[in-house]
């Protein structure tokens, strides 16, 4: 295990740990669903900045068969990210609000939390209805549940292309070694991981890196005073998902510092 949580025993919302939640399934452990020492001004260092725009670029999207990007969207919806929850709400919402009109992107959600709970939305082709989703998760008390993540994302992206999975997260307390196979797996069938850390938890960083390194993927890590660069960086994977480099120059036209960054890469 690595970087074990420090309020999992927080029972905020435990009398609702047996509730569903409309519009989404369980995951199940194969991936299988049923039926149906830093500044903490910044996000990272420019070259580390750098270094994610360089994997988004390799990572560039395949065509599906319809023509539509695909994105699996990622949460860890435990206690210890209750504090800073609203404000991730609301930088994932604008995320998705930017590529509201731009290109083709099919989102799904994915979250855990609370005691063997791991949800996944159906595939949403409409902003709105992702939000509202969104905006229905609260966080509960449990341990991590990545490798579970990963085994659906993999399952999703075997019987259609999925261009990209993020993740947003804070802690990892699982088998390293399996979650690198894991992420090594997705690597060959084209899907990368775009980790955003929340905090700054040393071992959980090295655990994220080597993830998306093996996926051909990259991993930021933010705090509340980094919120805006996150949000710019989400907007930016999002609208290369869904519309490639065109999609990109329409966000630059809109004033996003990130996109411009993107397309000097891509250049």
């Amino acid at each position: 295990m690595v970087g074990r949580k420090d309020d999992r025993n927080s029972a905020d919302h435990a009398s609702t740990s047996g509730k569903r939640r409309a519009g989404t399934h369980e995951v199940s452990d194969s991936g299988r669903s049923p039926v149906q020492g830093r500044d903490h001004t910044e996000l990272s260092s420019r070259s580390e900045v750098d270094a994610f725009l360089d994997a988004v670029k390799q990572a560039a999207p395949a065509a599906t068969g319809d023509g539509r990007g695909r994105l699996i969207f990622s949460l860890d919806a435990t206690a210890s990210r209750q504090r800073t929850w609203d404000r991730a709400m609301a930088l994932q919402s604008d995320m998705f609000i930017h590529t509201r009109g731009i290109g083709s992107l099919d989102v799904q959600l994915v979250y855990y939390r609370g005691y063997d709970e791991c949800r996944a939305s159906p595939w949403l082709s409409d902003a709105d209805k992702v939000i509202a989703m969104m905006r229905k998760v609260s966080c509960m008390a449990g341990t991590t549940q990545i490798a579970r993540v990963l085994k659906h994302s993999l399952a999703e992206c075997r019987s259609k292309a999925v261009q990209a999975l993020v993740f947003v997260g804070d802690c990892v307390e699982e088998n390293v070694d399996e979650l690198g196979d894991l992420a090594g797996q997705a690597r060959l069938l084209g899907l990368p991981l775009f980790i955003f850390q929340e905090g700054f938890e040393p071992n959980a960083s090295r655990a994220f890196a080597q993830m998306a390194k093996l996926s051909g993927g990259a991993h930021c890590r933010f705090d509340q005073s980094s919120a805006s660069q996150l949000g710019d960086l989400l907007n930016a994977v999002a609208v290369y998902a869904a519309g490639g480099k065109k999609a990109l120059q329409q966000l630059e036209q809109q004033g996003s510092n990130q996109a411009r960054t993107l397309l000097e890469q891509l250049s």
